[in-house]
């Protein structure tokens, strides 16, 4: 069974938290079931799972996404640690583009984020050694594969780390701000 529920102001991003069953060995949870996605109203064909593992409390992964036809939907969760993940809609006509969501996704929780195609994501770790997997609905695409700006001051997302103490990826660092990237992703209402 699945709790499935909106987050803020983007009903689009979901918030999933799978049901967990412990006694005194530990806990069984099904933490993705094609099945139970879709009695939630979610039918979405997984392809590929990706894994990634932070060492350093204050590492940032994003702000990523893949432009059609590779743009990918991704269904995130912790194993390890925890993190404070971000969904930006950047799809044309959205009465919400340029807006950001958050929430906190941890292994204690037990929770997970459905991230839709035409929004972009991210994430800074808020425990070190912290380890992401995340579920796509298209492979990867290296000529498709791009980013915004972590820190753009027309996003005004606080990401509870400051410049002097992000840990980015040199990639990361040169990502483009909002006003400057050429957008396929179109709100269709």
């Amino acid at each position: 069974m699945l709790d499935v529920s909106p987050i803020g102001i983007l009903p689009e991003v979901k918030l999933i938290k799978p049901s967990r069953f412990g006694d005194d060995r530990g806990f069984f949870s099904e933490t993705w079931s094609r099945r139970a996605m879709r009695e939630a109203g979610l039918d979405l064909d997984f392809v590929q799972d990706n894994q990634s593992l932070s060492r350093a409390n204050g590492t940032l992964r994003g702000l990523h996404f893949q432009s059609p036809p590779f743009a990918q939907a991704k269904l995130v969760r912790v194993v390890r640690g925890a993190i404070l993940d971000v969904a930006v809609d950047i799809r044309h006509g959205s009465p919400t583009f340029g807006k950001h969501v958050s929430a906190v996704i941890s292994a204690e929780l037990w929770n997970q984020i459905l991230v839709p195609v035409g929004f972009a994501h991210g994430f800074v770790t808020i425990e070190p050694d912290t380890e992401v997997i995340y579920k796509v609905t298209e492979v990867y695409s290296p000529e498709h594969d791009k980013g915004l700006r972590w820190n753009d001051p027309q996003l005004g997302i606080d990401w509870g780390v400051g410049e002097d103490e992000v840990i980015l990826s040199e990639k990361d660092r040169k990502l483009p701000a909002l006003h400057a990237l050429d957008l396929d992703f179109v709100y269709s209402g």
